[in-house]
């Protein structure tokens, strides 16, 4: 198959959406697809859009452009629409209605959680073809080898990562834990380091800050850590706790949005106010939630395998889902126009 993903893949340390497009490409080529990601050939067999936000600089096509060409170019061509992202994330008030828009373009839908997709379906998203897909990251980079098991001897490092700089990423958690460090008896007894990026005019005051990281060298960073906090509110998934969580960190995470689907079993529950009882009953019982890390079952081949079967299902019963599908109908010199678009970027490809 020939497969369209709508990334424009950034190298170095970027957010979750990058990190998945990264993942899935190398995987479908490992496969024996080819992997475009420009809506410049006739024969696309798959389209995956990811960022229907034209302006984001990791969007390489919308569902506007998703639209022109199985209208004027391509008509035999399944869509699929990965949603990751929803207003409650961020405190927006236009995204949830901006994907559903963009959606009607989508012949099947992806969600990261279950909670996402049923935020979306309360909200008014079409029904037809729904699917959840978890995330996952690359095990090359974030595995347990040579992780460093706490002894209970010497302080128990905490650690945490963001791209993102949010307020719902938990940085009020973050800061409760900083000033903690100070406090007895757990100045003696905790160390915190946060890797990624701060809000501007952000500090802290005794905890360990590190520029942004990926890939090895952040997997190995995390792994010089004990255990792993996110303060994440409202993740439709959350990246970070899956790369700790592959590690072999046990995670301390808040009941909010998708992140419980992930972390549930693997790790802690906690709330800001309870946050220094549930440390304690991870250091009194380290070993079993250590333990319980070697069977965490989400990475990205696991992700990756899960998209090409759906890939691979709908490309063969494209007939049935195409009845479903209402394609615009172009006037001529519409169609002329696209058709003319499209040859002059063919040129340039």
């Amino acid at each position: 198959m020939k497969i369209a993903i709508g990334t424009n893949i950034k190298d170095g340390p970027w957010g979750g959406g990058n990190a998945f497009a990264k993942n899935l490409s190398s995987y479908l080529i490992e496969c024996g697809h080819s992997v475009v990601f420009k809506l410049i050939d006739k024969d696309i067999d798959i389209i995956l859009l990811t960022e229907p936000r034209k302006l984001s600089e990791t969007s390489s096509f919308n569902h506007k452009d998703i639209s022109e060409y199985i209208s004027a170019i391509n008509s035999n061509t399944v869509v699929f629409h990965r949603i990751n992202e929803c207003d409650e994330r961020k405190n927006t008030d236009y995204m949830n209605e901006y994907l559903i828009e963009s959606n009607r373009v989508a012949d099947v839908t992806i969600f990261v959680s279950e909670w996402l997709k049923d935020l979306f379906i309360k909200k008014g998203i079409k029904k037809d073809n729904l699917h959840t897909i978890k995330a996952g990251a690359n095990r090359e980079f974030f595995n347990s080898n040579n992780l460093e098991i706490w002894n209970k001897n010497e302080k128990l490092r905490i650690v945490t990562h963001h791209w993102g700089t949010n307020k719902n990423k938990g940085y009020d958690v973050y800061e409760y834990i900083d000033k903690l460090i100070s406090k007895e008896p757990w100045k003696n007894m905790i160390e915190f380091t946060f890797i990624g990026n701060l809000p501007k005019n952000y500090t802290f005051r005794d905890s360990k800050v590190i520029k942004p990281l990926y890939g090895k060298e952040l997997g190995d960073e995390l792994k010089k850590n004990h255990i792993y906090i996110t303060g994440s509110l409202f993740e439709p998934s959350g990246n970070h706790h899956i790369e700790a969580a592959q590690c072999g960190l046990p995670i301390l995470y808040i009941d909010s949005g998708g992140t419980s689907e992930y972390c549930k079993n693997f790790g802690i529950k906690y709330t800001i106010d309870n946050l220094e009882d549930k440390l304690a009953l991870f250091m009194e019982n380290s070993s079993e939630y250590y333990e319980m890390m070697q069977y965490y079952p989400n990475d990205s081949k696991v992700m990756s395998k899960e998209f090409l079967e759906l890939f691979s299902f709908y490309n063969k019963s494209r007939s049935e889902i195409f009845k479903k599908r209402s394609i615009p109908n172009l006037n001529l010199m519409k169609r002329l126009y696209i058709n003319f678009k499209f040859k002059i970027k063919s040129m340039f490809k």
